[in-house]
């Protein structure tokens, strides 16, 4: 049996890859979560739980937020806290912007999982088409929901429904080509 533990930057993470793991990884493989409060918490503790996880044929994911920051410079110091806490071969993806940008790229998740109409016919729209590159995805999605997302209520119910191929997000991409390579190699 292989473990891979998700090192999550906050609990709507969680709910996503809750709905959306079992689509992905194999019988033989368990998933589990740890999750912080916040990134900077993250930051601060991953080292402490990767150097001390003693079970065998696990491997580790990080998934946290851009936010402002610079992607690269993030990405780089994550994996320098894997790498110093001996835990190299961890893979660390980032959300461009936010996690929300996932469900920007698949307008039809979010409207099966919230039961709207009409929202997936917005994806070809110059806006949705790259969603990584907006600015606040959060208070996007809020808008084109009329306010019916709400970030852990939200990441449970669009979970589910996230295409594992087609997603407009490239950081999403990323994250499933990811996954698949891990559990290729693991």
């Amino acid at each position: 049996m292989r473990t891979i533990v998700f090192c999550l930057e906050e609990p709507s993470a969680k709910e996503m890859l809750t709905g959306l793991l079992p689509r992905l990884l194999p019988d033989d493989t368990l998933s589990r979560f740890i999750v912080f409060e916040g990134k900077s918490d993250l930051e601060k503790r991953l080292p402490i739980y990767l150097r001390n996880w003693k079970t065998p044929n696990v491997r580790f994911v990080v998934i946290r937020d851009q936010d402002s920051a610079d992607c690269h410079i993030v990405k780089t110091r994550l994996f320098e806290l894997c790498r110093k806490a001996g835990r190299p071969e961890t893979l660390v993806r980032v959300a461009c912007h936010e996690l929300e940008t996932f469900y920007l790229g698949d307008l039809s998740a979010v409207q099966a999982g919230l039961r709207l109409s009409g929202l997936a016919k917005k994806q070809n729209s110059r806006k949705f088409r790259d969603p990584d590159h907006l600015a606040n995805p959060a208070q996007e999605l809020r808008r084109i929901t009329h306010e019916k997302y709400q970030k852990m209520s939200g990441s449970r119910s669009i979970g589910p429904y996230l295409a594992l191929e087609g997603n407009r997000s490239r950081s999403f991409q990323v994250l499933i080509s990811g996954l698949k390579r891990l559990l290729e190699n693991a």
